[in-house]
């Protein structure tokens, strides 16, 4: 049975049975009250003759056929009147099965906005328009991410395909410079398919998570990319304290090196700055990268997470990145339940803040 057809027999039977207790009553109340018989004095109320008659007898007989014709009646109301009334209770919810069909269908811009007050059912519809526009916007980006993955993956593999048919087609061709030019093709499909492979492990949130210190993988990312920042004729200065932290060693440190990464090949010809700092607030931890470069409106600032897009022109070719580096950053500081906020800065460049839950203080520290 169908749910309205179910509330239909529920509201029939509920005034059924309430009709047959108030019936039920009244019949008690006329026994109780109502004498067996009654003496009737000739002349009295117009009658000629007098005598006994009997009353509850009567009464029965005179209130079995209205009592049932009562119930008939609540019968065919409480059928009738609860079958538009759950029609009516239930309208929403066709609604909301409606719009879940055309989503089941892959129409996720439907919406239900549902009118009235607030009650169960507009929470429920509230709560469903909210996940079709999630998902709707969640199908969007995964669409433009493989778009995007694709040209640059068919990149690499077209040039690939352009210097063989070269070498094989022109036997005077150096074959040297075509193993070099291969080898630098190759590298960077490679950079882009690990690239892609931690994106997808971040976007999972499937990583152990243990006691970090997010100072530490400044160091280790200043260490690490020191001789780029001095090809590049670029200064790092590092700063701030001991900052805890509960995550991943490895996304955490990745996240760190790609910050301070694109600082440094974002940055101005010579004479470049990079400064990074790690800092404690009450409840988190702070991580900030600045640098120098080229003046970006806040507009273009805040696309620059969205994977294979680039910011400034890098100095060298060989540094050129595969356009994720801060779509990384994004992903594992939102699977660390953390934020990131990115800030033109005003004499150029940009200022990228990570704020991550701090990691609770351990007994022996306090």
């Amino acid at each position: 049975m169908s749910v309205r057809l179910k509330l239909t027999l529920s509201y029939a039977g509920f005034l059924m049975l309430a009709g047959i207790l108030l019936l039920a009553a009244v019949w008690v109340f006329l026994l109780r009250y109502v004498p067996d018989q009654a003496l009737i004095v000739p002349g009295s109320a117009g009658t000629l003759t007098g005598g006994v008659f009997p009353i509850r007898s009567n009464l029965l007989r005179v209130f079995a056929p209205r009592a049932a014709a009562v119930l008939a009646f609540l019968l065919v109301l409480g059928l009738v009147g609860g079958w538009v009334l759950a029609g009516r209770m239930l309208a929403p919810l066709t609604r909301i099965t409606g719009a879940a069909r055309l989503a089941t269908n892959g129409s996720l811009s439907h919406r239900i906005q549902l009118p009235g007050r607030k009650d169960e059912f507009r929470e429920l519809a509230d709560a469903f328009d909210a996940m079709l526009a999630r998902l709707e916007a969640h199908v969007a980006e995964q669409q433009r991410f493989a778009a995007n993955a694709s040209h640059e993956l068919r990149t690499p593999l077209a040039i690939s395909k352009a210097l063989l048919d070269l070498a094989r087609t022109d036997p005077e061709y150096d074959a040297d410079e075509v193993i070099d030019r291969l080898h630098t093709v190759n590298s960077r499909a490679i950079n882009l398919t690990e690239a892609l492979l931690l994106l997808s492990h971040a976007n999972q949130k499937s990583f152990p998570r243990e006691p970090v210190d997010l100072s530490l993988f400044v160091e280790e990312a200043t260490e690490t990319l020191l001789p780029l920042a001095e090809r590049q004729g670029v200064t790092i200065e590092t700063s701030g304290d001991i900052t805890p932290t509960i995550g991943s060693q490895a996304l955490l440190l990745q996240l760190t090196t790609n910050l301070v990464h694109n600082a440094i090949v974002h940055n101005l010809p010579e004479q470049g700055t990079v400064w990074v700092n790690s800092s404690v607030r009450p409840k988190t931890v702070v991580l900030t990268v600045e640098n120098t470069g080229e003046k970006l409106t806040p507009e273009r600032a805040s696309t620059l997470t969205e994977p294979f897009q680039r910011g400034t022109a890098r100095i060298h070719a060989d540094h050129a990145g595969v356009g994720l580096g801060l779509a990384i950053v994004k992903t594992i500081t939102q699977a660390h339940d953390g934020t990131l906020t990115l800030t033109p800065r005003s004499a150029g460049g940009v200022r990228i803040t990570v704020e991550l839950p701090a990691a609770a203080p351990h007994a022996d520290d306090r």
